[in-house]
């Protein structure tokens, strides 16, 4: 088997970010560890080269070179491996990965900022209580929802189809929960109201903006004033739990800028060793989004 097969066999960089190989939403399993999966793809890749070697009639001085890494040419290639040039790309691929890890990493911090921000606004709502005047709640209400399109306003195109957080389990789970959380039918069932679209707050089914319709809002609050008001604390209650718990320990959030941290730091330390082996690989050119949150991840680290 020739190296530039190896690579297109095992190292699959998709595992590395937790994906499934192919297109659309796709979601990988949570926390997958895929540090383990790269050091597992460096060794077959290792393995596999020598076994290539052996098999076809190499000599004992190569397999030696092959052992020992040999200067890196001028190109930036290692010519002691059977196949320098399908090494290259590999070292390639990893050098454009780390500026990804680098940016998703960025963008899932930010992220578990703005949850964090609306899990404070969802607990404001459970100050309302039976003494709450109708222009309080609508106030709470629309301050509540102003901060959930400022989420929508700054990752839902990440999140898209071919956005830097496309099919990243804990970024799409996230969207999908607090999403859920706003149009649950159950807040205030008991008291006669089914869920916050009772009184007026919705998800747009395209645009994923919510809005609140006042008038609808006041004509429930005139015609069953105790059912609006513990809808209201219902919800907040649930939609605060729900973003806690996206941002909790060992939870989907932190998980994965764990594992996101730990390839990273993985990369930075083994990485001039991993150029010598392989060669040096083409520069990472980042550009749009993913140089955007490249810029946030350095400004992070520098502070």
């Amino acid at each position: 088997m020739s190296t530039n097969a190896i690579i297109n066999k095992t190292f699959d960089f998709s595992l590395l970010s937790g994906m499934h190989r192919g297109h659309g939403n796709s979601a990988p399993a949570a926390g997958g560890n895929f540090l383990a999966v790269l050091q597992e793809r460096l060794a077959d890749f290792k393995s596999q080269a020598m076994d290539s070697l052996l098999n076809g009639g190499s000599t004992t001085g190569a397999m030696n070179a092959l052992l020992t890494n040999a200067p890196l040419m001028a190109n930036g290639r290692n010519p002691s491996l059977f196949d320098p040039e399908s090494a290259y790309a590999m070292m390639t691929a990893i050098n454009r990965k780390e500026v990804v890890y680098k940016a998703e990493f960025a963008e899932m911090t930010a992220m578990g900022d703005y949850v964090a921000a609306m899990q404070q606004e969802a607990g404001k709502l459970g100050t309302i209580d039976h003494g709450s005047s109708a222009d309080e709640i609508r106030s709470r209400l629309q301050a509540f929802t102003e901060a959930y399109n400022c989420w929508i306003d700054r990752f839902d195109e990440v999140l898209a189809n071919g956005g830097l957080l496309a099919g990243t389990h804990a970024a799409t789970v996230s969207q999908w929960e607090l999403e859920k959380s706003i149009e649950n039918i159950f807040n205030g069932a008991g008291s006669g109201v089914r869920g916050m679209g009772a009184l007026g707050l919705e998800i747009h089914p395209v645009t994923n903006i919510a809005s609140l319709d006042t008038a609808r809002l006041e004509r429930v609050l005139a015609s069953n004033p105790n059912g609006a008001v513990n809808a209201i604390r219902e919800f907040s209650g649930n939609f605060a739990r729900s973003a806690e718990l996206l941002n909790s320990e060992n939870n989907f959030i932190p998980n994965r800028m764990n594992n996101l941290s730990r390839v990273i730091d993985y990369i930075d330390t083994n990485k001039a060793s991993l150029q010598m082996e392989f060669g040096l690989g083409d520069s990472a050119r980042p550009s749009g989004e993913v140089a955007r949150a490249l810029a946030a991840y350095q400004a992070m680290r520098a502070a």
